[in-house]
C-alpha cells in the first residue's frame, strides 16, 4: 500500500495569483497518496478564502482551517503540524512552484535511506517566475549533509519547503517551546539526533523571492539595504544589525532552540560551547582573534563563500563595515 504524505500550507494575505500556482502544482504531483492541510491565519480576505473554500470543494484531497484570531507564522505551522497524521509530512509555502515529481522522489529518497528528513534543491524565481537562480544550494551555500553532522546543530539546513520528514520528527517538535524561532531549523536538528538527513541535489521547485517573504533568500547586499533605509550608514547601526540580525537572529536563537530539544549529553555541551562562542562574538566591537572556534562550530562542505563573509563579519567586524557602507 503507497505510503500517504501529508503537506501543511500556511495562508495569509496571501497573493492569489502565486497561491493558485503553488495549489495547482501540489495537485497535479505524479504521486498521488497525500493529504494537503492549509491553515488561513485570519487574512480577512473574501477573494482568498473564498478560492481556498473553491479548492477544498474541488479536491477531497484538501482539508482547510480558518482561523479566528492571527497565530502568527510560527503559531500556525504549529498547529497545522497537530492536524497531521501520516506517517511523512512536508512543509509547503504559499508562493512557490513545485515539479510534477517532488513528492515522488522525496518519498523514495527518504523510504530508501531510513532517514528521518531530505531536503531537496530548487531554482529561485522571482515575482514574475523569471529564474534568478538555477542552484539554490550552490547560490546560497547550503550545506550538504550525509546523515549525520554538526552542521545540523550549528545552522539551519535548506529551506523548510523544500523537506520530507517522519512522524517521529513531529513528535518530537510537539509542543511547541518559547525558543522556537524557525520549524525548519527545529526539525533538521531533530532529525539529526535520530536516524540523520540527506539531500537531493536536482532542483525539485521554484522558490519564489519577492518583497513579501516573510524568510526569504535575500543575499546580504538586499538585507543591507534594507536595514540602512531604516537605521542608517553608522558604526552604531552597523553594529546593531551585526548582533541582531546575523548573530542572534541568524545563529544564537537557534543555538538556544537545539539547547531545549537535544535529548544528548554530546549535543548539549556542544551548543553550550556554541552559544558561549556566539555571546563572546557580540561583545567584540572591532576583532575577535578566536577564529579556530569557527571552524569547531560552522565549517563544512559546500560553505567555502558563505564561510568567508561570516569569518568577516564574526572576527573582522572593523573591516565588514566597509561592505556595510558600500553594500
Amino acid at each position: 500500500m503507497e505510503e500517504k504524505i501529508d503537506i501543511i500550507l500556511a495562508t495569509y494575505k496571501t497573493n492569489l495569483e502565486y497561491l493558485k500556482q503553488q495549489l495547482d502544482s501540489i495537485l497535479n504531483q505524479s504521486y498521488k497518496n497525500f493529504k494537503l492541510i492549509i491553515s488561513d491565519d485570519n487574512s480577512e480576505n473574501e477573494e482568498l478564502i473564498d478560492m481556498l473554500k473553491s479548492y477544498e470543494k474541488s479536491d477531497n484531497r484538501i482539508e482547510l482551517y480558518l482561523n479566528t484570531e492571527n497565530k502568527g507564522y510560527i503559531k500556525n505551522f504549529e498547529f497545522l503540524l497537530t492536524k497531521t497524521t501520516a506517517n511523512y509530512i512536508m512543509f509547503s509555502d504559499h508562493d512557490d512552484f513545485w515539479y510534477p515529481d517532488k513528492l515522488e522522489e522525496s518519498l523514495k529518497k527518504i523510504k530508501e535511506n531510513n532517514v528521518d528528513l531530505v531536503y531537496v534543491n530548487a531554482k529561485q524565481i522571482d515575482g514574475n517566475g523569471k529564474v534568478l537562480e538555477n542552484d539554490y544550494f550552490k547560490y546560497k551555500n547550503v550545506p550538504l549533509i550525509n546523515k549525520h553532522s554538526k552542521l545540523a546543530i550549528s545552522r539551519c539546513i535548506g529551506i523548510g519547503c523544500s523537506y520530507i520528514f517522519t512522524k517521529d520528527v513531529k513528535k518530537k517538535m510537539l509542543p511547541y517551546s518559547q525558543t522556537v524561532i524557525a520549524h525548519d531549523w527545529l526539525a533538521s536538528f531533530i532529525a539529526d539526533e535520530g536516524k540523520g538527513l540527506l539531500y537531493i541535489d536536482k532542483p525539485l521547485f521554484d522558490y519564489r523571492l519577492h518583497e513579501t517573504n516573510v524568510f526569504g533568500g535575500r543575499n546580504l547586499n538586499q538585507n543591507l539595504k534594507r536595514w540602512k533605509e531604516k537605521e542608517g550608514k553608522s558604526y552604531k547601526s552597523f553594529l546593531k544589525y551585526r548582533k541582531e540580525k546575523v548573530i542572534d537572529k541568524a545563529y544564537l536563537d537557534g543555538a538556544k532552540m537545539c539547547l531545549d530539544y537535544t535529548d544528548s549529553d554530546i549535543n548539549r555541551k556542544f551548543l553550550n560551547e556554541l552559544i558561549s562562542y556566539y555571546e563572546n562574538l557580540e561583545k567584540s566591537k572591532y576583532i575577535n582573534f578566536h577564529i579556530f572556534k569557527y571552524f569547531k562550530f560552522l565549517s563544512g562542505k559546500n560553505l567555502a563563500k558563505k564561510m568567508l563573509k561570516e569569518i568577516m563579519i564574526f572576527h573582522l567586524p572593523i573591516l565588514s563595515y566597509i561592505v556595510f557602507c558600500i553594500g
